[in-house]
């Protein structure tokens, strides 16, 4: 849960931003995401079986690992490996099995979703229907902690405890992040502030995303040395500015690069920081058409009502404030970054994960 001392200073970054800003322009995170992206597809290609029921599972089970996607949770597990002295194989069988179970998350977020788009293709509840989907999700949750137990067994087993029991834990506080999001719609729960948010935001995204992620690379390259509490400080505020930005992207991205439908959030009724921004600044009128926005059904807000909410997030400034706010957030992390990697060698890998703070901000849009 995200406490005080990780929320006190998300309005203003520390002196030195811009500069590490800069200074990460000079690292390749892109290509660095694609490298690893090549090589975790296919390792999760290769831990699906070659059984039947083909068309009815594996094809299915296949296919969100098939499609390109940012490769960020498993890049920054093997990053952290090295910075705390580890090798890939250390800890690449745990940075597949954090990919694979996104994955499994991706298929059950499209079910409750109702999305259409995924990574610019058919979801697979809106291909083959939610039971096969469905299906094909918790297969790949299976898959991939079978992958993890094969992982944990070529480690000493202290380590391999740690390592099962640090993925245990980013799965509930996942699950509970994600219960907390559906009960605020399916409850129409609109008195809501920004703390709020981040503490939705640090269990559904900021554990399985950054924290997890972190926590694992260090422990595995540091044989279990490393002091991972500073990490969760670190993954919070770096996963909080990546949460923001794909707010904002639902909103003023781009589809073709963002790979989901745009306004998609909208349609759903998601809290994000930009609604719930919204829901405290409308007055009058406008507040009664964001109320009304709120108690409808997905399938109930068409064209017309989003376009409406669309433009009042213009008018009270919600969008510039989600953005301000993110840009706070990365300075945090910046501070933050430099403790918990106090003991991390410097180099290229170091390097990448202090590019990544940059790098939330200015995704492609």
């Amino acid at each position: 849960m995200a406490s005080n001392a990780m929320t006190s200073s998300t309005v203003e970054g520390p002196p030195g931003t811009a500069d590490v800003a800069e200074t990460a322009g000079a690292v390749d995170v892109e290509g660095r995401l694609r490298m690893v992206g090549r090589d975790i597809r296919r390792a999760m290609l290769a831990a699906v079986p070659d059984a039947e029921p083909h068309d009815w599972l594996y094809r299915l089970v296949r296919a969100y690992p098939s499609r390109p996607g940012k490769a960020l949770r498993p890049a920054l597990c093997l990053a952290t490996c090295r910075a705390f002295g580890g090798r890939d194989d250390d800890a690449q069988g745990a940075a597949v099995a954090i990919e694979m179970l996104h994955n499994a998350f991706l298929v059950h977020d499209d079910i409750a979703d109702g999305s259409e788009r995924r990574r610019g293709r058919p979801t697979l509840p809106a291909e083959h229907g939610p039971g096969l989907a469905l299906n094909a999700g918790d297969a790949l949750a299976v898959l991939a902690h079978q992958v993890l137990r094969r992982h944990a067994l070529h480690l000493a087993k202290n380590l391999g405890d740690r390592l099962l029991d640090e993925f245990d834990t980013m799965a509930l506080r996942t699950l509970e992040g994600q219960a907390t999001e559906l009960g605020w719609r399916r409850d129409t729960v609109a008195h809501l502030v920004p703390e709020d948010y981040l503490e939705l935001i640090m269990r559904k995204t900021c554990w399985y995303t950054t924290i997890h992620p972190l926590r694992v690379g260090a422990l595995l390259g540091s044989g279990g040395r490393a002091d991972l509490r500073p990490m969760v400080r670190f993954g919070f505020h770096l996963g909080a500015a990546f949460q923001i930005q794909d707010d904002l992207l639902n909103l003023v991205g781009d589809e073709a690069l963002y790979g989901k439908e745009i306004n998609g959030d909208l349609r759903e009724g998601k809290r994000t920081l930009v609604l719930i921004h919204l829901i405290g600044a409308a007055e009058g009128s406008d507040r009664r058409t964001v109320d009304h926005y709120l108690r409808l059904e997905p399938y109930e807000r068409g064209p017309e009502v989003i376009a409406e909410i669309r433009a009042l997030f213009d008018v009270y400034g919600s969008i510039e404030f989600a953005r301000a706010y993110a840009e706070g957030i990365a300075g945090s992390a910046q501070e933050a970054f430099e403790a918990a990697f106090a003991d991390a060698a410097d180099g290229d890998d170091k390097d990448f994960v202090r590019a990544l703070i940059p790098y939330m901000l200015g995704r492609p849009r």
